[in-house]
């Protein structure tokens, strides 16, 4: 629709203010709205692609599922004030007519188009649904107010608890672990629990699970269904590699999941064909397989395409029918009930200042082949090339592969996070930062994890195949052929001994590293030097 149109001429009385991750059709903001007094405001901005330097991937999922959701809406007879991104400039779609002043702002920011749009229609009230960005949250905020506009911010239904309720488990706890918090919600939901204990007579199944392949390689697996670009898409598809060019990543494979059918279809496909196996293979990794036995639906539930209520209710469905083991159904089941609702509850707890934390002082950037996948070092060539083509890589690859890598060389964690943010379809910042810069970078202190998760390339060579096609050996820490994840982490241990030898999970590897002889730690010291030189070059 050309942006000079106007489906009605009508202003609106409730403006509802829909986020690019909130693509529910079952949202808060809709409930009690008559859609016949309401416009629902939607805005493509190219600031959200470049605040973080964001992939092509992760570009055109966003874009691609907005515009799916407009015309949803449009089509359940809800009008839709939509700012579309083109080639070089951007439209606005469904403008009520009869408005002469229609400010465009001098900023290409959310706040700033939202302003221009209260200051154009002067609605009566806005409502939106609390969001998942720090930043967002407060900018809205700014803006309304400053326009001085009733307004109401609406709980997000989607979750099964509340930061409100994480702030309740978290009072007068020392410390903060997810087992605890997981199975407060087992507990309150039943989910996987019969006659008020644990299905199977235990809360986790991790003995079972997180098995390597082996020398054999993975069994046979259905890859994940796919969902070629249908007009939308390949016109965002067109969008993006024009607008965003210099931007990483490429979109000649693009086959996401966009929209609600399509999520439908896509967590269908896994309980069906990958589930059974999950839990077993949760943590390998293969040379030339991204998927596994992943499910690929942690994008369409970030968006909200998918509530995470049904997909669980399809798991637990599927081992109560026996069609998956009991083990592999919790492994999965935990990501979701479990890892997704505790991190949320931390960045709402901790934040703003959480980004900005740094306990182990890391200093170093990140280096340049995370953009481009350009390193001799094949385990990281692999996870680096299929995020870049895919903008996906499973947990253990994001954890023990890019993200190890990035600490023990010790890379700032705000940059690592903002690599993050940036290169995964999945990435929104309640997810994505506490995982990243807590979880993976140990850079909050303890709080996220009990302890940095720290191996050397000894752990790659067990839960892949990595090892067999690299020139490095991760059995080395210095000499010409040694494994920089090897050298890097008994430097790691070194540079940190006296605060990890406080923690008692680590133990162990502070008593292995006391083996080593003054002549080691000095030739192991001077080979990260080499690394860390090679990787800022």
């Amino acid at each position: 629709m050309p942006a000079s149109t106007s489906s009605s001429s009508r202003t609106a009385r409730t403006l509802i203010v829909v986020l690019g991750d909130q693509l529910d059709d079952a949202s808060a903001a809709f409930a009690d709205v008559d859609p016949r007094e309401a416009l629902v405001w939607m805005a493509e901005v190219a600031h959200e692609s470049t605040k973080v330097w964001s992939s092509r991937p992760r570009i055109a999922v966003f874009l691609s599922a907005m515009r799916h959701f407009r015309d949803r809406r449009r089509a359940q007879g809800w009008r839709v004030l939509y700012r579309e991104l083109t080639n070089k400039g951007a439209q606005w779609q469904d403008r009520p007519a009869g408005i002469r002043a229609w400010p465009e702002p001098t900023e290409e920011r959310l706040g700033s188009h939202l302003a221009a749009t209260l200051a154009a229609l002067k609605p009566e009230r806005v409502i939106w649904v609390e969001p998942g960005e720090w930043s967002v949250r407060e900018e809205l905020l700014s803006v309304v107010r400053a326009a001085g506009i009733p307004f109401e911010v609406r709980a997000d239904s989607h979750f099964l608890s509340s930061a409100a309720e994480f702030q309740r488990h978290a009072e007068g706890r020392k410390q903060l672990r997810l087992e605890f918090f997981y199975r407060e919600l087992r507990q309150k939901t039943g989910i996987l629990m019969e006659s008020g204990q644990p299905a199977g007579g235990q809360w986790n199944f991790d003995a079972e699970n997180r098995e390597s392949f082996g020398r054999e390689g993975p069994v046979f697996h259905a890859p994940p269904r796919a969902f070629p670009p249908d007009s939308v898409t390949r016109q965002v598809i067109e969008v993006v590699n024009a607008r965003f060019a210099t931007h990483p990543g490429t979109l000649t494979a693009f086959d996401w999941p966009v929209t609600r059918e399509e999520a439908l279809l896509a967590l269908a496909d896994f309980i069906e064909h990958r589930l059974a196996e999950f839990g077993r293979w949760q943590d390998a990794m293969w040379t030339g397989e991204p998927w596994l036995f992943h499910s690929r639906l942690s994008a369409a539930l970030n968006l909200k395409l998918l509530n995470p209520r049904e997909v669980i209710a399809a798991a637990e469905l599927a081992w109560k029918q026996n069609r998956a083991p009991l083990a592999s159904v919790e492994g999965f089941i935990r990501q979701i009930l479990g890892w997704r609702e505790y991190v949320r509850g931390i960045y709402w707890r901790f934040m703003p200042d959480y980004v900005e934390r740094n306990q182990l002082g890391a200093e170093h950037p990140l280096p340049r082949f995370y953009w481009t996948a350009d390193t001799e070092y094949h385990c990281l060539r692999q996870t680096l090339t299929q995020t870049l083509q895919f903008g996906y890589a499973h947990h253990i690859q994001r954890l023990m592969i890019t993200g190890l890598f990035a600490l023990l060389l010790g890379v700032h964690p705000k940059r690592v996070h903002e690599w993050y943010l940036a290169v995964y379809v999945d990435a929104v910042e309640w997810v994505e930062l506490p995982n990243t810069l807590g979880m993976s970078q140990y850079a909050d202190g303890g709080v996220m994890a009990s302890k940095p998760y720290i191996a050397s390339g000894k752990y790659v060579e067990r839960m892949s195949n990595y090892c067999a096609g690299c020139r490095f050996d991760p059995a080395q820490s210095t000499g010409p052929n040694a494994c920089p994840f090897t050298t890097l982490y008994w430097d790691f241990l070194m540079r940190h001994e006296t605060t990890l030898a406080k923690n008692p999970r680590m133990g162990m590897q502070v008593r292995n590293l006391k083996r080593l002889s003054p002549p080691q730690r000095d030739a192991i010291q001077r080979q990260a030097t080499q690394v860390r030189l090679q990787c800022a070059a």
